[in-house]
């Protein structure tokens, strides 16, 4: 697919200017150019499958409420009563038509009035489609809903290569919810979003992961998207090279305790499928097995698992268009995921208010269950982001970074990010879309 071409100023692969972090002019010119005309993560289809569902979406000052029509459509509208203003729905739910709790208007799912108190005292100088509730553009992909308020921007699709040619074999759509998270963290929104952009941070913030893995990563952008992967060579089960000789490594055993830390620590990048499937090399290879023929049996089994426990595995799905695919995708604007067979670690960002200083950040972890099986998680609002009980291990490392860098940012000797141009690609590839859209 054709992919986007980006006119940038002050950025370069290895450089971002300091007032994109911090600068409250640079947030109002987001608020006014780019949140308007991106197609924005809303949430998933499962929380609107049915007739009646809806889901409310804020973005800055905006608010959209997707709903599932009476017809089974996918429609989206402007939250808000056209006749003195007030907002209709809040958070997701089930409801049989629009209803303004302020005078008792109310609308069919479908946005057109079908009740006005005391509607004669108008004389019949209000016709319907001055009162039917806006529209909003909506679509989805991969079994995430998106709106977008801009009439003039490209279809979804386009918006989105050419992602979901490295992407759609994961088919991600037959994922649900496994558990969801919200918190404020003390960060621009593109602080907190970069921090899972880019692999480089892992050899000092995640150390403990370079006992059973490679840290070093290969970035890439395509078009406003970006994404890294691990460099090839080194396969999973063994220790990064940073650490030195270290003799002998059974890989098995270092596939088994890294699944076991991100169990642990994470609690999503693998199934209780994958962890079956990992100890299962313990009898069905050998420690002399070469580390690449041991990780073309753990895939194997690893399917094996998942369709024993009647998790289909997705047909197009190989260790070659894995690897293609890479570890982490950037979705500009505002979504990062980690994506894998049967699993999905999805992160999103967005203005706190107009403060530049702090963003509403949402953890989400998907996963694929037998049909009936899936679970209906709400999401729990985690103030505490150092509780390790509440985040893990992994995610509180990431957090107890952003305070230091939001306030870093702002120092005189700050003049701008310097990104390494190789494994950080993606996050000037992020400021670079940004620069066009607000130009």
């Amino acid at each position: 697919m054709t992919e986007h071409k980006l006119v940038t100023k002050g950025v370069r692969d290895d450089f971002i200017p300091g007032e994109d972090y911090v600068s409250p002019q640079f947030a109002a010119l987001e608020k006014a150019r780019l949140w308007p005309r991106a197609w924005l993560m809303a949430g998933r289809v499962e929380e609107v499958e049915n007739s009646g569902q809806f889901l409310t979406f804020d973005i800055s000052d905006e608010s959209i409420t997707v709903v599932r029509t009476s017809k089974g459509e996918l429609k989206a509208f402007y939250n808000v009563c056209p006749h003195r203003g007030r907002r209709l729905t809040s958070g997701c739910g089930k409801m049989g038509r629009f209803f303004c709790k302020y005078h008792g208007w109310n609308w069919t799912l479908e946005g057109k009035p079908v009740g006005v108190v005391d509607r004669d005292d108008w004389d019949g100088q209000l016709p319907d489609d001055e009162i039917s509730l806006v529209p909003v553009r909506v679509d989805s992909w991969n079994g995430w809903v998106f709106v977008c308020m801009d009439d003039a921007a490209p279809e979804l699709r386009y918006w989105l290569s050419p992602a979901p040619d490295y992407l759609d074999v994961f088919d991600v759509g037959s994922m649900r919810y496994k558990w969801r998270r919200q918190t404020i963290l003390p960060a621009n929104w593109k602080v907190a979003l970069e921090a899972f952009t880019e692999g480089y941070h892992v050899q000092t913030t995640h150390r403990q992961v370079l006992d059973w893995s490679s840290d070093y990563t290969i970035s890439a952008k395509h078009g406003l998207h970006g994404n890294f992967g691990y460099a090839a060579g080194r396969p999973l089960g063994l220790p990064s090279p940073r650490l030195g000789e270290m003799g002998d490594i059974d890989v098995r055993e270092g596939i088994i305790r890294f699944y076991e830390e991100m169990r642990d620590t994470l609690d999503t990048t693998m199934t209780d499928h994958t962890m079956r499937a990992a100890r299962r090399l313990r009898e069905e290879t050998t420690a002399e097995d070469k580390p690449m023929d041991v990780m073309m049996k753990f895939m194997q089994l690893n399917r094996e698992e998942h369709e024993a426990g009647g998790v289909p595995w997705p047909a197009e799905l190989t260790l070659p268009t894995m690897s293609k695919a890479g570890t982490s995708w950037h979705i500009f604007p505002n979504m990062v995921f980690l994506q894998g067979p049967g699993h999905l670690l999805g992160y999103r960002a967005r203005p706190n208010g107009d403060d530049p200083d702090t963003c509403i950040f949402d953890v989400y972890a998907l996963e694929r269950y037998p049909q009936g099986q899936e679970p209906k998680p709400e999401v729990k609002f985690l103030p505490d982001i150092h509780s390790v009980e509440d985040w893990g291990l992994i995610l509180t490392q990431d957090f107890q970074n952003m305070a230091d860098i939001q306030q870093g940012m702002k120092s005189r000797g700050f003049k701008g990010a310097r990104p390494n141009p190789k494994q950080e690609l993606a996050v000037s590839n992020f400021h670079a879309a940004i620069h066009q859209f607000i130009a």
